[in-house]
């Protein structure tokens, strides 16, 4: 048996050295051909303005990057039974041959990306094709492709048509149901209608980004079932039908940021149990129905940020077992009683961040942790103020009226609490959190100031603070 086997690496060797021989042979002129990955013919940057007449028949994969190709005659590339990839990125291809792929029958991989003159492709381009499963058509050009085209592509998998000019999503795609990644971002694209996607039963991805989408037809994705990746941000969806989702059981990433979305529907999301990452932001959404989210027991990460949000009330989250990231910055949130929960949450996970007040004044540019909320005898949450500096009276003198006297008395109250007086004194006057004072006070002395503004204003004479409030009062 150990001769036999030494005899099986002996002409393993052999075979190994014949195929390496094999593939430099034949290695066109301006080309690199070496035997790794079985025969790779790297013709990459080579300053080619044709196709070669000859390549190595062991040939496995060719690179043709980079030239200055602009034709691609029938049976361009010959007999390569053996070829699994082909490369014709970036050249200057503008016409293709039907049946120029003919004699490579094992192809599965064909990448033509970036070919600014290719317009218009024959419905019989790809012909004989069989095997293919990844094609990249990305930056092309292409304003359409005839709806047939795929017809001989019974294993295509991949289809990468990114940065062209379709203005639809290509029918040639439809009963595709071997695909399971289409890329159509960054097209002219204004509408997903009720069939573009039929009979894609195995598609898992999706992206439809940065295209001119403004109107999704009822049930457009039903046929979708096996979906995990949709990218529909960056278009300019104003609304969405109820059903929109429906059926997408297993997608897993939804991304609709920007948008032109003002609502959240309560019905939109009601399918989609293994959603893991929702996009919402980018937005203008000002209002959330009650229940939109309460599927969403699988949601890790939430986007809500840059819209017109100003509260988000419990009620939203309540049946929501979130216990991921949610994003909220760039809202105008109105820091009252109802996101006091909110608040909460931050403190308690530390999972949220970055929530700044836009109202009441008092806690204007205030972050959310960092607003103190009074509470009523019955412990019921108290909203902050808001506060009204200066106002003008209705009098024929015009002089303005001081209307301070509520933070003229706040500010009584808090520097008497602080030196130590009975609690009856100080509570004669009215306690407001989250209010700064005046500018002119010793620097530090403000709400929530801490040790260091309490021991400034304990060392300071009665008479002093008064004289001071006084002062302050009559500015």
């Amino acid at each position: 048996s150990k001769g036999l086997y030494l005899l099986f690496l002996m002409a393993h060797h052999l075979i190994g050295a014949r195929a390496a021989w094999a593939c430099a042979r034949s290695c066109p002129p301006g080309c690199v051909c070496t035997p790794e990955r079985r025969c790779s013919v790297l013709c990459d940057r080579a300053g080619l303005a044709h196709v070669p007449a000859d390549f190595p028949c062991e040939a496995a994969a060719i690179n043709l990057d980079k030239n200055n190709i602009r034709f691609l005659s029938e049976r361009a590339f010959g007999t390569l039974p053996s070829l699994r990839s082909l490369s014709l990125n970036h050249n200057n291809i503008s016409f293709i041959t039907p049946g120029a792929f003919k004699g490579l029958p094992g192809l599965t991989e064909l990448r033509m990306a970036h070919n600014e003159y290719i317009r218009y492709l024959h419905m019989r381009t790809f012909t004989a094709l069989r095997r293919l499963a990844k094609l990249d058509l990305a930056d092309c050009n292409l304003f359409n492709i005839p709806d047939r085209i795929f017809v001989e592509l019974p294993a295509l998998q991949e289809l990468f048509c990114f940065q062209n000019n379709f203005r639809r999503i290509p029918g040639a795609i439809r009963g595709m149901e071997n695909l399971t990644h289409v890329y159509l971002e960054r097209n002219r694209i204004e509408a997903v209608a009720y069939n573009s996607l039929q009979g894609l039963t195995k598609l898992k991805y999706l992206n439809l980004q940065d295209n001119r989408i403004n109107v999704i037809h009822e049930r457009a994705f039903q046929g979708c079932q096996k979906m995990e990746y949709l990218y529909l941000n960056d278009n300019l969806l104003g609304e969405l039908p109820e059903n929109s989702f429906d059926g997408l059981r297993c997608l897993k990433m939804l991304n609709l940021g920007g948008n032109f979305l003002r609502n959240i529907s309560n019905t939109w999301f009601r399918d989609l149990v293994e959603l893991e990452v929702l996009y919402l932001d980018r937005n203008r959404i000002s209002y959330i129905e009650e229940g939109a989210f309460e599927n969403l027991t699988s949601l890790v990460v939430l986007h809500l940020n840059s819209n017109n949000l100003t509260t988000l009330p419990f009620s939203v989250f309540q049946p929501v077992y979130f216990l991921g990231r949610l994003y909220l910055f760039r809202n105008p949130w109105e820091c009252d009683c109802r996101i006091e929960w909110l608040k909460e949450w931050m403190e308690s996970y530390r999972l949220v961040r970055d929530i700044p007040c836009a109202s009441p004044s008092s806690v204007a540019g205030i972050d959310l942790m960092d607003v103190l909320y009074d509470r009523s005898p019955d412990g019921f949450c108290l909203d902050p103020v808001e506060l009204n500096v200066t106002s003008y009276s209705p009098a024929p003198s015009g002089e303005p009226l001081s209307t301070t006297e509520s933070k003229f008395n706040s500010l009584i109250s808090k520097l008497l609490l602080q030196v130590g007086l009975s609690e009856d004194v100080a509570n004669t006057t009215e306690l407001f959190s989250n209010t700064t004072l005046p500018d002119g006070l010793t620097d530090g002395v403000s709400s929530g100031a801490g040790e260091h503004g309490s021991q400034v204003v304990a060392s300071l004479p009665l008479n002093m603070i008064i004289f001071t409030a006084v002062i302050l009062q009559s500015k």
